[in-house]
């Protein structure tokens, strides 16, 4: 066991490219790491593969120079290193180190797989948590069991000993409620305001795209401003 663990540590870099994402670090750790040559034997003279791993968490959010720079260190040092890029948006990814790699797409989690999960936090934490607020978690996290985890922690914290609700989860995540779109879209449709309902449309795929809330929610409110205020012109 303790050979595995020192051939882990000298093999695998994981950095998260979200805290270090400037192309000093690529420069400096990962160039540094990627031109170290590795041994095909383990020190205890059993065969194992010659080359490292270089893990890059959140590579979407690193820099356009930094990529740059990691992709002549990826064409370089690819007898002897590989590289794991995990991201969140494949299409921030320069297009040079995306056709070099294998993409895998992992679906979110199923909803009963999330579900059992929290029940089971909560109840080892000794969280008060309704169950409307358990599909709250559910619904904002949209399968990043991550993201869900972190919203209960973020509520337990908040409501302390009393019992998190559904309201409170979407406070917490800075989510609409379903019904405050329906009702806005059911005002729209009833005074024939195809503007607004077509505003709702394109602030809600923008959020889905990852867009700033606030600044989608402004333009959804100018929208409404527009109409309402207005009458439409």
């Amino acid at each position: 066991m303790d050979v595995r663990i020192d051939i882990y540590k000298n093999r695998v870099l994981e950095l998260n490219a979200s805290d270090e994402r400037g192309i000093g670090v690529i420069r400096e750790k990962v160039k540094m790491f990627a031109q170290q040559s590795a041994s095909s034997t383990r020190p205890d003279g059993k065969p194992c593969p010659g080359f490292k791993i270089i893990i890059l968490d959140e590579a979407d959010s690193m820099t356009q120079p930094a990529q740059a720079a990691l992709r002549r260190t990826m064409e370089k040092e690819s007898k002897t290193t590989r590289f794991c890029l995990i991201c969140n948006y494949v299409s921030r990814i320069i297009e040079p180190i995306a056709s070099r790699c294998a993409k895998f797409r992992f679906k979110p989690l199923a909803e009963d797989i999330l579900c059992q999960r929290l029940k089971d936090i909560c109840d080892k934490e000794n969280i008060n948590c309704e169950p409307e607020a358990i599909k709250g978690f559910i619904y904002t996290s949209e399968g990043d069991l991550r993201k869900a985890i972190t919203y209960l922690q973020s509520a337990s914290r908040l409501k302390a000993e009393d019992t998190i609700t559904k309201a409170d989860v979407y406070e917490i995540a800075g989510v609409i409620e379903d019904d405050t779109i329906n009702n806005l879209i059911k005002v729209c449709q009833s005074n024939s305001y195809e503007q607004v309902e077509h505003a709702v449309q394109i602030v809600d795929k923008c959020l889905m795209d990852g867009a700033d809330e606030y600044l989608q929610l402004m333009a959804l409110f100018t929208t409404l401003m527009q109409q309402f205020c207005h009458g439409g012109k």
